[in-house]
């Protein structure tokens, strides 16, 4: 296309050039014998020097050039074709050449992206090492977290210790070991653990019932009191959750109650309070109860009853059983290790029973309450666990008055018999102390 388009100029050109003496060559000397690889001759030439070439190149030009032959202009032709050829190749070239360091450069980022990257010093870092800088700095944030957790873990450890020997300072002061037993030797280490939980769970329920006396005095609106009261449902449900971990660990320390208070056990149900009885100990301080809430409440005051004899039977049952697996055969032959051997396996496999039984126990005491949370309203609810907890409260001082009385005075009449008449005003004493339960 370039060069038909040259042919068809130059040709115009030559037709319409003037008649000029044939003295002089067509073409000048020096353009002829310009070497066609240097490149910086043809680079440099203008459009203002191409026009003076023109210009002399049509004075130059005789009449006798038009009337040579037609293999002369053929020639002429050819000379012009290439000398433009050659200077827009040349010309493409050097465009190409000016556009290449600009090509590199881009083809350069694509590498360096895709090989590495530079620092802020300008080095270059390859793909391996930037990797492994990544990898080094995850390993260390790792680090730090896992040391943080540590850090943590520490403080609680720390806190948890100092706890555990203010309990432990205040059963010295009272001349008790936790749980009430002679020799900490004796207990297991789930049942030590469980009496310091217990311990603690008594600070805080004393800590729940003084913010639940507090906002019933300040009158709060429904909704605050309701949070309080939700705060001390959670707070019983953590209460059957250690006694749950305990009866899978060591359940005879929860069955023989060792854990409470000497008053307290003397209450207590399969190891706990007895539903039934804390529901009639409550109906009478809901006054007023509106028809279906009293309904509600003698309702399941039937039910816990049933509920509660049927445990009673079936741990009847589950003693009886385990009587008969240990007396079964002869007691006074030693000889029979086999006997011995399947008589204790026995034994030992009515045994996992008892776990099941008081943990139904327990139950049956959190359904209990949180079905008693269903039927009445906020505030009588949160009057409900404030009876129960100045019940248990009134209890175990009881036992802290019974532990610290006076043995003096007992030491002394130990040896004087009481007559009959003083016998007579200790019986009428005791029923008229017991006369109102």
């Amino acid at each position: 296309m370039i060069q038909s388009d040259a042919y068809t100029e130059s040709a115009g050109y030559l037709a319409a050039r003037p008649p000029t003496l044939e003295i002089f060559p067509s073409w000048p000397m020096s353009h002829l014998q310009e070497p066609y690889s240097n490149s910086q001759s043809v680079g440099s030439t203008t459009d203002s020097s191409s026009a003076q070439n023109t210009m002399s190149q049509a004075e130059l030009v005789s009449p006798a050039s038009m009337r040579s032959d037609s293999g002369q202009e053929q020639q002429q032709q050819e000379v012009l074709m290439v000398t433009i050829d050659d200077y827009n190749y040349k010309q493409g070239l050097g465009a190409a050449i000016a556009t290449a360091p600009s090509f590199q450069q881009h083809a350069g980022g694509l590498d360096m992206r895709k090989h590495g990257s530079t620092r802020k010093d300008g080095k270059l870092l390859d793909a391996k090492t930037e990797r492994r800088l990544a990898q080094n700095r995850e390993a260390a944030r790792k680090s730090r977290l896992r040391k943080k957790a540590y850090v943590q873990q520490l403080e609680t450890s720390r806190i948890r210790l100092q706890q555990i020997e203010q309990e432990l300072q205040r059963a010295r002061s009272q001349g008790l070991f936790p749980g009430g037993c002679s020799a900490p030797g004796d207990m297991s280490s789930g049942a030590v653990m469980f009496d310091m939980d217990y311990t603690r769970w008594i600070d805080d329920d004393s800590k729940c019932m003084a913010e639940l006396q507090g906002a019933l005095q300040a009158q709060l609106p429904d909704g605050n009191l309701g949070a309080i009261v939700e705060e001390c449902m959670r707070h019983y449900d953590e209460l059957f959750h250690l006694r749950a971990v305990l009866a899978s660990s060591d359940v005879f320390h929860l069955m023989t109650g060792m854990w409470a208070a000497p008053a307290e056990r003397c209450f207590l149900w399969m190891a706990g309070f007895r539903p039934s009885e804390i529901l009639k100990m409550l109906i009478p301080q809901l006054d007023p109860l509106t028809e279906q809430q009293l309904m509600g409440m003698c309702s399941l005051q039937q039910s816990s009853e049933q509920t509660e004899e049927a445990l009673a039977q079936g741990l009847h049952q589950l003693h009886q059983s385990l009587a008969d697996a240990v007396g079964g055969g002869p007691l006074n032959d030693g000889a029979d290790v086999a006997n011995y051997t399947g008589l204790m396996a026995l034994a030992l496999g009515r045994l996992e029973n008892l776990e099941s039984f008081y943990r139904q126990a327990d139950n049956l005491r959190q359904e209990t309450l949180h079905h008693m949370r269903r039927i009445l309203t906020t505030r009588q609810t949160a009057r409900c666990f404030l009876s129960i907890g100045e019940y248990n409260r009134r209890l175990r001082a009881l036992s802290s008055l019974w532990a610290s009385r006076p043995r003096e005075n007992f030491i002394a009449t130990e040896n004087v018999s009481p007559t009959g008449t003083e016998f007579q005003v200790i019986q009428q004493s005791q029923q008229n102390q017991f006369s109102g339960f």
